[in-house]
């Protein structure tokens, strides 16, 4: 038997791309490995073979002969590296089918959730014949799923799942991943978030954040935005998480900003796709790229209660320096490669959760410049930080619950709403937007955390009025902030018995302190005596009495 014979043979289609590329050039530092570089030109997978090593082919799934092609080439396992798989509509798993058919494993690195989530399809198929079909060998599901694996055995509950990717703007840029990115802008795209399918705006959200550990180990603050992955669609089932976000961003402030303006002429419908300006963007991007860093980084972060039921955050980062951030998506596929040699993945068609471990990606960047790091840290919620944690602890549980935000929660309920007498009294409750008179109203209250705020949204019967709580004052004072429009009061909170309080202590009014004699009387107070949040708010004036008082009861949406 020759040494070549010996040797399994991989056919990564789309070789000579962005990151088929690196997988190759991963594979091909391993000499029992025998690497077909394939795609569409001739001269592009030559020229690539000839810097890198590996045998050139033509391959085109497209054509009428692929299948034939490929089972000549006899893989023992086939990489569609290729994408987008966005694109891949008639017939989306001819690849894999012709890889089954081969006689191959397939492997695939699809970043589409629509894809990656309905590759089951051929499970029956790749068992029969003792083959591996896994779809998303990437940095996500792949690698993110690793690390929520992980991570997830800190918690007793899970309700947030949020990936982070942030490239370094001197990383080279695929087509396909631009016209991935540029498919979803501006259009909408499916998420779960607090237990229920809704929808938010490919490339919104914009929030701008570090990731990784404080100092020049961590990158500094970058944009995010929202954006379709697949774990998006396999994330809340396979974990049990309340929600599952994705995010990624761009280096350069102007090009990110510039990538969320265009994002409205799609949301307003000015136009249908921004896909057909990939071309134009990649070139308008190559402009800027002697600007910014070749440093990037992922971040997987999970939020929920701990053993101990206190909220807690768990985080895997990993930063790769010196251009090495484009290596990452083909770590996975290099990963499995070797375990599909040694014999030891499953049989079965399914999206890549949980494949390896940790420690097998310590191993294949090894040569790399990438760190890694994990952290674990108490995360109190707005209220845990303010009353601190032994007084939290000590609230009946559906009050903590109501105050345990990691993202959004919505409850639901109803309320019987008192309007005060006087005229100015109902002029003011106008303004401030609060709920008209009412003996049994719908209400539906949406907590949304925004850093270290939170965003209240309260709908009475249709009316609603908005608030923004933060903290004032040092943790464990006791003392949060309500701002309604021009108007913040420091409001006192306290636990009488297992009544959670919250009378006013001072107020402001565009900045300038309130006399005591314009200062609301707060009569507020949540309970659960019965299982049930209930809450009593009620607001009065100095020589007005009563503004208005809303009782009633909540509890979590369920969708």
């Amino acid at each position: 038997m020759t040494e070549l014979s010996r040797r399994k043979r991989i056919v990564v289609l789309g070789g000579y791309g962005v990151f088929g590329g690196k997988l190759a050039e991963a594979l091909l530092r391993h000499e029992h490995l025998d690497v077909i570089v394939a795609g569409r030109s001739q001269q592009k997978a030559e020229d690539f073979c000839r810097r890198h090593g590996g045998t050139a082919a033509v391959l085109d799934r497209t054509a009428p002969d692929f299948a034939a092609a490929l089972l000549a080439l006899r893989p023992f396992v086939t990489v569609d590296a290729a994408g987008p798989f966005q694109a891949y509509r008639q017939s989306p798993y001819a690849v894999a089918e012709a890889a089954l058919a081969a006689g191959s494993h397939y492997l695939d690195l699809s970043d589409d959730a629509g894809f990656t989530s309905g590759i089951p399809v051929l499970d029956e198929q790749a068992r029969l014949s003792g083959l591996t079909v896994l779809s998303g060998v990437s940095s996500v599901p792949a690698l993110s799923s690793v690390a929520v694996e992980a991570l997830r055995h800190e918690f007793s509950q899970v309700d947030l799942i949020e990936s982070t990717i942030l490239p370094g703007n001197r990383a080279p840029r695929g087509l396909s991943v631009i016209e991935a990115i540029l498919t979803q802008s501006g259009k909408p795209v499916s998420v779960y978030r607090d237990g229920g399918w809704t929808k938010v705006i490919g490339w919104s959200g914009l929030s701008r954040r570090r990731i990784g550990p404080e100092g020049s180990s961590g990158l500094s603050k970058r944009w995010s935005s929202f954006i379709g992955a697949p774990d998006l669609t396999l994330f809340p089932k396979v974990y049990n998480a309340r929600t599952v976000l994705f995010r990624a961003g761009l280096e350069l402030s102007l090009l990110h900003l510039g990538l969320w303006a265009l994002s409205w002429l799609v949301r307003l419908r000015l136009v249908r796709s921004l896909q057909a300006a990939a071309p134009l963007l990649r070139t308008v991007a190559g402009w800027f790229e002697r600007f910014g860093s070749d440093r990037g980084g992922m971040e997987v972060r999970l939020a929920g209660l701990g053993k101990d039921g206190q909220p807690l955050s768990a985080s895997w980062t990993l930063i790769a320096e010196a251009g090495d951030g484009p290596q990452i998506p083909a770590v996975p596929g290099a990963i499995l490669c070797k375990h599909l040699v040694e014999g030891v993945v499953p049989a079965g068609a399914r999206p890549s959760l949980g494949e390896f471990k940790l420690a097998d990606v310590e191993e294949a960047t090894a040569h790399l410049n990438v760190r890694t790091f994990t952290a674990k840290q108490a995360a109190p919620v707005l209220f845990q930080q303010a009353l601190g944690s032994s007084t939290f602890k000590a609230l009946p549980e559906e009050i903590r619950s109501l105050h345990t935000v990691f993202d959004h929660r919505q409850w639901i309920g109803e309320a019987k709403v008192t309007r005060g007498t006087s005229r100015l009294g109902q002029l003011l409750c106008r303004i401030v937007g609060f709920p008209p008179e009412a003996d049994a109203t719908p209400v539906k209250v949406t907590i949304k955390r925004q850093g270290d705020k939170e965003i209240w949204q309260r709908n009475f019967g249709g009316k609603t009025f908005r608030s923004v709580l933060s903290l004032s004052g040092a943790p464990g004072s006791s003392v949060v902030q309500e701002r309604f429009g021009p108007t913040t009061f420091n409001i006192h909170l306290n636990l009488k018995g297992d009544a959670l309080a919250y009378p006013v202590r001072s107020g402001k009014l565009f900045g300038i302190p309130l006399p005591r004699w314009l200062l609301p009387i707060s009569k507020t107070a949540e309970t659960a005596p019965d299982g049930i949040f209930r809450f009593d708010v009620e607001i009065s004036l100095p020589g007005l009495g009563r503004l208005v008082r809303y009782q009633g009861w909540l509890k979590p949406h369920q969708y």
